[in-house]
């Protein structure tokens, strides 16, 4: 079971990974998609870069997967090697990856709300006029969104699998 465990946790690693390498692959195209829609309604697409919004892979939507993924492949190294240690620190980390994605599930889910919310604390007119659920909806069709979810999928199933593995050993 700890090898199923382990398999698990690399596929969850791997789905984190996957996170900033979308991102970079895709930043671009999401980019220019959202700056097309902005300019579509009337708004300088350079408001968002001045305002600190961007769509490729720097600063948390980097480190923070890859921080993931090396506890994920850490806990699966762990397992792999039947350490007890291993066992204990998995059902903490398992515990804390899988709320986590529920954290970034939900974040995605009321995305246009958070992002309103932050265009309107900025105090900015012209951000304060972008629909911005059809902003994000250009954004997000470049990035090919079946990757969000098959992420999600990945990492919620594994980390059932990996919690009734872990129990079941």
């Amino acid at each position: 079971m700890m090898i199923v465990a382990a398999v698990a946790q690399l596929l969850i690693a791997l789905a984190f990974v996957s996170i900033p390498l979308v991102r970079h692959r895709y930043g671009a195209a999401a980019q220019a998609a959202a700056d097309g829609e902005l300019a579509r309604q009337g708004v300088r697409p350079r408001v968002l870069a001045e305002d600190g919004m961007r769509f490729d892979a720097g600063g948390h939507e980097t480190w923070a997967p890859v921080g993931i993924a090396l506890v994920m492949t850490a806990m699966a190294v762990l397992n792999l090697a039947v350490n007890d240690w291993g066992r204990i620190l998995s059902r903490v980390f398992q515990v804390l990856v899988l709320l986590g994605n529920i954290a970034i599930l939900y974040s995605n889910l009321t995305a246009a709300k958070s992002v309103q919310a932050a265009f309107a604390r900025k105090g900015d007119p012209e951000l304060a006029r972008i629909e911005v659920q059809s902003f994000l909806d250009v954004a997000e069709a470049a990035v090919t969104p079946y990757l969000q979810n098959l992420r999600h999928a990945i990492v919620f199933g594994g980390s059932i699998v990996v919690l009734i593995a872990l129990f079941v050993a």
